[in-house]
């Protein structure tokens, strides 16, 4: 049986969503952080630290699949300025919590949001929208803006004390920090900020498969935040940066993918994967060849035509190729974006 909470806590690890935590267990109620992942943002790696330095339980919550099919069929809130919905990614994150009260016994949720720190996403306004919209409007509890916001049932019934939560507001970080040095924290982190999706090179790895996927492909963008990328046409090739990278393009690949290894020298791993039905040309495979064997430097040092193995859906081949960046694969880019959004129809957050 799962043991029991009061609350479930939206747990990003930013230093909002700590204090969170804490005040609501400052009087003595129990609280399960819920740590949210997707190929996008989430450290589960870090939940055992958090735990011991923050003394919060917490466990992962893996959304990916109901992330990007969000993403996909045009939030209802738009996106920023790049490919972030984040109004809809919070309201995502907390209707889900909701979906586990029963399971953990749990009488209300905890965000870590403070009105006005963020110009967009933390208005009074977009605030009201995502408690509406997740339909939290009696069991949603911002602890640490909670003068601001409306009653909850829980301070109602005297469960949480209202006053004695903070009445935080605006962009100032001073009080927060103060909280941190009181509860005495060895390690003070940053705000939550870390989503990719917020990040313009980042960004420009994930429109490419936005433009043309059909339906969530959590494997395209897991593959998408790895390594080194390069698009040509509808093919994406993905070069492994280290030994992490390349262990992970193995993990990836899919039996209509395309490896390729440099023989005869130490170099890369790298995966070419192809949408909307295309199909592998024997010069795409060259070109994605000599593209990968240009990031071996003594491969490219030789001066010789470098042996690459290619193992894709007939079987394996070697072929030969001169290093070579110069090729029908270049680097993605934003160029678009504006157009795409529009003819989806989407609305700016």
């Amino acid at each position: 049986m799962n043991k029991q909470y009061d609350a479930l806590a939206l747990f990003s690890g930013g230093l909002d969503s700590i204090l969170a935590c804490k005040v609501i267990q400052d009087q003595g109620l129990k609280v399960l952080g819920l740590h949210f992942v997707t190929p996008f943002f989430g450290n589960p790696e870090k939940i055992e630290h958090w735990q011991e330095v923050y003394g919060v339980e917490i466990m992962p919550v893996d959304i990916s699949e109901k992330y990007i099919q969000m993403m996909m069929d045009v939030p209802e809130h738009g996106m920023g300025k790049l490919v972030n919905p984040c109004v809809d990614c919070k309201i995502m994150m907390i209707s889900h919590a909701k979906t586990l009260m029963k399971e953990f016994g749990a009488k209300f949720i905890i965000s870590g949001e403070v009105t006005g720190q963020r110009p967009m996403s933390q208005r009074p306004p977009v605030l009201n929208a995502i408690r509406n919209s997740s339909e939290t409007g009696d069991i949603l509890l911002r602890p640490l803006c909670a003068h601001s916001q409306p009653e909850t049932a829980v301070e109602k019934s005297g469960l949480v004390d209202r006053e004695k939560l903070p009445n935080i507001f605006g962009r100032g970080r001073k009080i927060q920090l103060q909280m941190a040095k009181d509860y005495g924290f060895s390690e003070v982190p940053t705000p939550a900020g870390g989503c990719k999706l917020t990040e313009q090179e980042n960004a420009a790895r994930y429109f490419p498969l936005l433009q043309r996927l059909t339906k969530a492909d959590v494997n395209s963008f897991q593959l998408a935040t790895t390594g080194r990328q390069f698009w040509a046409g509808n093919k994406m090739l993905v070069v492994g940066r280290n030994r992490n990278d390349n262990e992970r393009i193995e993990d990836l690949y899919e039996v209509e993918d395309y490896l390729f290894e440099v023989r005869g020298f130490p170099g890369p791993l790298s995966i070419g994967r192809a949408f909307c039905d295309d199909e592998w040309t024997q010069q795409d495979v060259l070109d994605a060849a000599a593209m990968t064997a240009s990031f071996s430097p003594k491969a490219v040092k030789s001066g010789e035509e470098i042996h690459v193995a290619v193992i894709g859906p007939e079987g394996e081949m070697i072929v030969k190729v001169m290093p070579n960046r110069e090729t029908s694969f270049v680097r993605p880019t934003l160029d678009g974006l504006k157009e795409w959004k529009k003819e989806r129809g989407e609305q700016n957050s």
